[in-house]
């Protein structure tokens, strides 16, 4: 037998990511998909359970599929997106269910793999220049997205330890850049308008997002048990993101800059969640050797993350766009999959 695989967040851009990612794998026997809405890509062979964002069918999924491996990519990262109550499910009681789902008498979880942030570590004057993974965050949570982590990652560190037969993965991500995801940085990047803290320029660490999907699928097909910092090599200052990016600094006073912000966000022109205050101002490294010790190899730095995003985003503004976006409709794919009526090895 393969390997049977549940991916959590299935509608969401990384879990349709590592969906895909894995239906390309010979030795991956069953993709499973959890969901609150359809899948937004295309998928062939994944099967999609419609559930609500607590996971509360998750242990009876478990049971009923016989799964392996768990891949946890519904963490929210973007506290600007969500409520603190959903921010709430979603994080700390979706991952409660999830863990104790894998870790029921009986179950058939062999590696739980969760998707975290570099955001645990926080952002202050006294930070390391570089954090390794058993470094402790120097100054007091300031974010309720910080806050929500840092209790995914109690939760998860607990479980471990109570189930040491199992392989337990922690993936800490720096920021993302990409061709396709939109983050705050990378939003405020295409509308070429980046905040930063006057008399601050930080340096900060990128990854790419196929260097996400790549570090989710290398320990997922590997026994690789801890947490461990993925970001791509090398930092560089805030400035020069702006300047690889052409995007306009918008400096902002270092008292109370999202009051300031405040207007620039009603109207559209910038993202300005709370927890980029603190990178904008003490910026963030990371080490990420371990990982690299690990087997895992990066395909891009963090000042080439930079350069292929901003390449990708000037070509989507001499174009005028990427195209319609990919909608995912069951019946749609359905009838591509099973109708007598397609002629098979036409591309659909």
């Amino acid at each position: 037998m393969g390997r049977r695989v549940l991916v959590t967040g299935l509608d969401t851009f990384w879990g349709g990511r590592m969906a895909q990612a894995l239906e390309g794998k010979p030795d991956v026997e069953m993709i499973l998909g959890l969901g609150t809405k359809e899948p937004k890509v295309p998928l062939e062979r994944t099967e999609f359970v419609r559930s609500d964002q607590k996971y509360s069918i998750l242990s009876r999924i478990v049971r009923a599929t016989q799964v392996d491996t768990i891949v946890h990519t519904f963490l929210e990262t973007n506290s600007s997106a969500v409520s603190n109550r959903v921010l709430h499910e979603i994080n700390v009681i979706g991952t409660l269910n999830l863990l104790a789902a894998a870790g029921a008498a009986g179950a058939s979880v062999r590696k739980v793999i969760v998707k975290s942030s570099t955001h645990v570590y926080g952002a202050a004057e006294q930070d390391p220049t570089w954090f390794r993974e058993e470094d402790v965050r120097t100054g007091p949570v300031r974010t309720r997205l910080e806050r929500s982590l840092l209790e995914v990652e109690s939760l998860v560190r607990d479980f471990a330890e109570d189930n040491p037969h199992l392989a337990v993965t922690v993936l800490r991500f720096a920021n993302v850049l990409g061709t396709d995801i939109i983050t705050p940085i990378s939003y405020n990047l295409r509308k070429r308008v980046l905040p930063c803290i006057a008399g601050f320029d930080p340096l900060v660490q990128f990854v790419e997002e196929d260097d996400v999907v790549r570090a989710l699928e290398f320990v997922t097909a590997n026994r690789v048990p801890g947490v461990f910092n993925v970001a791509g090599e090398g930092k560089l200052p805030w400035s020069e993101v702006a300047s690889i990016g052409g995007a306009h600094l918008l400096p902002l006073p270092p008292f109370r800059p999202r009051l300031f912000a405040a207007p620039f966000e009603r109207v559209g022109a910038i993202r300005f969640p709370p927890e980029l205050e603190g990178l904008i101002r003490f910026g963030r490294g990371v080490d990420t050797s371990k990982l690299r010790e690990a087997g895992f190899e990066y395909r891009y730095s963090s000042a080439g993350t930079i350069r292929s995003f901003a390449q990708a985003n000037n070509l989507r503004r001499a174009t005028g766009g990427s195209g319609e976006e990919y909608r995912y409709e069951q019946d749609v794919e359905q009838f591509f999959r099973h109708s007598p009526t397609v002629v098979r090895g036409v591309d659909t």
